[in-house]
C-alpha cells in the first residue's frame, strides 16, 4: 500500500511537472488537475499507512517498553554520575556521551507512540519535562567541555530533577492506563 502511495505521489508530481512545461504561458488544466489529484492521493495513502504502522500492537508495546527503560536508564545514569561526583570537565562529558547519549536517542525516537497509548495531553506533559531534561544535558556538556565545572554541576541537577519529573509522569500515565 506505501509502495503504490508512493507511485501515484512520484507520477503525479512527474505527471504535473510536465504538463506546466508543455507551454511557456498557459497550463493544460486537463493534464495537471488530475495528475496533482493523483500526487494528493499517495500523499493520503502513505500518511494512512503510516498511521495504522504506528498504531499497531506490537509497535506500541515494543515502544512502551523503549520509553520505560530508556528513561529510567537515563535517570539512573545521571544520578550515578552525581554520585560518583564527576565533575571534572572530560569525565562529565565522555560519562554523558558513553551513559545517557543512546538512551536519549531510544526515548526521542519511540515518543510518538506517547500520544497512541496515553493521549496528547500526557505527550505534551512528558515532553516538555523530557525536553527540558535534554537541554539541560546539553548545556552540562558544553559547560564542562568548556571548562565551567561549576556551571556544569549546577544544571545536572537541573536536568536530573526535569528527567525524574517525566519518568514519574510517565509511570502515572502507565497506572492510570493499566
Amino acid at each position: 500500500m506505501k509502495s503504490l502511495g508512493r507511485t501515484f505521489l512520484i507520477a503525479g508530481f512527474l505527471a504535473s511537472a510536465f504538463a506546466t512545461a508543455l507551454h511557456v504561458y498557459e497550463t493544460n488544466w486537463l493534464i495537471f488537475v488530475p495528475a496533482a489529484l493523483l500526487a494528493v492521493c499517495g500523499v493520503v495513502m502513505i500518511k494512512r499507512q503510516s498511521s495504522s504502522e504506528a498504531r499497531s500492537e506490537e509497535v506500541l508495546t515494543a515502544n512502551k517498553a523503549e520509553l520505560t527503560s530508556s528513561l529510567q536508564n537515563i535517570v539512573t545514569s545521571l544520578d550515578e554520575l552525581i554520585g560518583q561526583g564527576q565533575f571534572a570537565s572530560v569525565e562529565l562529558r565522555d560519562g554523558i556521551d558513553d551513559r545517557v547519549r543512546l538512551d536519549l536517542q531510544r526515548f526521542a525516537d519511540a515518543r510518538e507512540s506517547l500520544i497512541h497509548l496515553f493521549g496528547m495531553q500526557i505527550y505534551a506533559n512528558i515532553m516538555s519535562e523530557f525536553a527540558a531534561g535534554e537541554r539541560y544535558v546539553n548545556r552540562v556538556w558544553s559547560a564542562s567541555a568548556d571548562g565551567y565545572d561549576k556551571e556544569a554541576s549546577d544544571y545536572l541537577e537541573r536536568a536530573i530533577q526535569q528527567f525524574r519529573d517525566a519518568n514519574e509522569q510517565l509511570q502515572q500515565a502507565e497506572r492510570a492506563a493499566a
